[in-house]
């Protein structure tokens, strides 16, 4: 089976130290074709991680949300599914896109995170998600 090292999927951060990231970090143990990931938010104020579980499905509908961003709409990442959430809003309440994490199974926490992003992150983000599903595609299972 091959294996990478581990790879950033989203990498959301900004000049005043605000920073999402969604980091694959290896294949998931006992469960065939799936991602072990992590959501790390830092910021001057909050600080935290939490796990992920990826699959090709989750990847594919990842590459869909960058397509709806890049005409404009807000999204909802992961929203239906077991685990976090990942909200990203083009207007923010801060007049910037923000990044809202949402746990609502395991911890009830809820983080929202305005970033001032660059004008070339959707492209930057669909190279991610390119080396992604490029270093694991014999691992991900075919749904």
């Amino acid at each position: 089976m091959k294996t990478a090292t581990q790879l950033n999927l989203a990498l959301f951060r900004d000049d005043e130290g605000n920073s999402v990231r969604i980091t694959v970090l290896g294949a998931l143990q006992g469960v065939a074709g799936g991602l072990a990931a992590e959501i790390v938010v830092d910021t001057p104020f909050v600080a935290g991680r939490m796990n992920l579980s990826l699959w090709r499905s989750r990847l594919t509908s990842w590459g869909e949300a960058l397509d709806r961003l890049e005409v404009g709409e807000d999204v909802a990442w992961l929203h239906v599914q077991r685990g976090p959430s990942i909200f990203i809003r083009l207007s923010g309440e801060r007049d910037c896109p923000e990044v809202v994490v949402e746990d609502d199974l395991v911890s009830m926490v809820t983080v929202r995170v305005p970033i001032d992003l660059p004008a070339d992150w959707i492209s930057t983000h669909r190279r991610l998600l390119g080396a992604v599903l490029s270093a694991w595609d014999d691992h991900l299972s075919r749904e």
